[in-house]
């Protein structure tokens, strides 16, 4: 109970200084409407709704992932350029306890980013919305959150060595929604992408939220996501312990 408050905590601190960035808000608001755009732009010759509804939740989703891809990379290197690293990591609680509501609030604010799609998408291009399975649809959102939260902790853990994390961050955001099949089906790639894709937590997020929206059984997408998840959370947790060791004994943690 103590680690959910603490991260309960974290999450709702970090959500109100992520609302204080204006670089970060200006992105948040005009890059999604940028996404949802051009999807639409190449549905809309299908005339089919369901198609572009499906585009819809799809650059949604990405969304999500561009709100948490560069900015968890580059996290640990923000806690380093504000001096406050070494007063993180020195903390009593487990210090991915510290981080992970960083990579959850980043991916929470991609909720905008899915409603200002959708809304988009039914103002300008007339984009019917209906859901079948609602109830189904608002519990696939915020476990894809989750899972693409803890995603951007195992990355920002991963990259915490490099000086240009952010560069590492920005690299994987076109491929990964690429082969998660956010808008390009995964039938079109090689053989060999989908094994990826099923190790990538977005994959099964988005087949989610499409097939309670545009009907199906979004249970076992839900299931593969909080899998991935727990996986992803204790993969990054045992990272973090073993990128503390090596930075202690070599006095590197802030890269100087």
């Amino acid at each position: 109970m103590k680690a959910l408050r603490l991260i309960g905590i974290g999450w709702v601190f970090q959500l109100k200084m992520l609302s204080r960035s204006e670089f970060d808000g200006l992105l948040g608001v005009l890059w999604p409407l940028f996404f949802a755009t051009t999807a639409f732009f190449m549905f809309r010759t299908t005339h089919d709704s369901r198609a572009l509804l499906y585009a819809a939740l799809g650059s949604s989703v990405m969304g999500i992932w561009s709100s948490t891809s560069v900015a968890a990379s580059s996290a640990l290197q923000r806690e380093r350029w504000y001096g406050t690293l070494e007063l993180v990591v020195g903390t009593p609680a487990h210090f991915s306890l510290v981080l992970i509501p960083i990579t959850l609030a980043m991916a929470t604010v991609g909720i905008y980013s899915m409603a200002a799609t959708l809304l988009w998408g039914w103002a300008l291009f007339g984009i019917g919305v209906h859901i079948v399975h609602p109830l189904l649809f608002v519990l696939a959102v915020p476990v894809t959150i989750l899972a693409i939260g803890l995603l951007g902790f195992l990355l920002s853990v991963t990259v915490v060595r490099y000086r240009t994390a952010w560069a590492l961050g920005n690299a994987l955001e076109y491929p990964v929604w690429l082969v998660c099949g956010f808008l390009v089906p995964l039938s079109l790639f090689p053989g060999w992408v989908r094994p990826i894709s099923w190790a990538l937590a977005p994959t099964w997020g988005v087949r989610a939220i499409r097939q309670a929206a545009l009907g199906g059984s979004p249970f076992w997408p839900m299931a593969a996501c909080v899998g991935l998840a727990a996986l992803y959370g204790v993969v990054g947790a045992l990272l973090v312990n073993t990128v503390l060791r090596s930075a202690r004994r070599s006095a590197s943690l802030s890269l100087t």
